[in-house]
């Protein structure tokens, strides 16, 4: 095989997102030219929402709980009326709503990190 560079880097990054569990389907992810993204429009959006809540929290804002779960609620219905075929979902509210989530799941692991530590 004479694969360049990329297509290499790319291929790793496939292997290591189906590690992470996602389906990587490819009516579900994102393009870049002809590269897939290694992970789902979801999946990518968790992963950035869980990095802009290590930033929030660096930046020394907290976000309450019950936003936490507001977040968490509105991926599941989101996921939750696409498995049932009442409502379907595209990319663009399946990265929103992952966004959210991901937000929200860091958010609340870093809360219980905060008690149990006392700080």
């Amino acid at each position: 095989m004479n694969e360049s560079l990329s297509e290499r880097i790319w291929i790793l990054l496939l292997k290591i997102g189906d590690k992470c569990g996602c389906h990587q389907r490819p009516e579900r992810s994102f393009f870049i030219r002809k590269y897939q993204f290694p992970l789902c429009s979801r999946c990518t959006g968790i992963l950035i929402g869980q990095i802009i809540c290590f930033i929030i929290y660096a930046l020394g804002i907290r976000i309450l709980f019950v936003l936490d779960f507001l977040f968490l609620i509105i991926m599941f219905f989101d996921w939750f009326l696409q498995y049932k075929n009442i409502l379907g979902s595209n990319n663009f509210r399946r990265f929103i709503t992952g966004n959210l989530a991901g937000i929200a799941q860091i958010s609340i692991v870093l809360k219980i990190f905060l008690i149990v530590f006392d700080i």
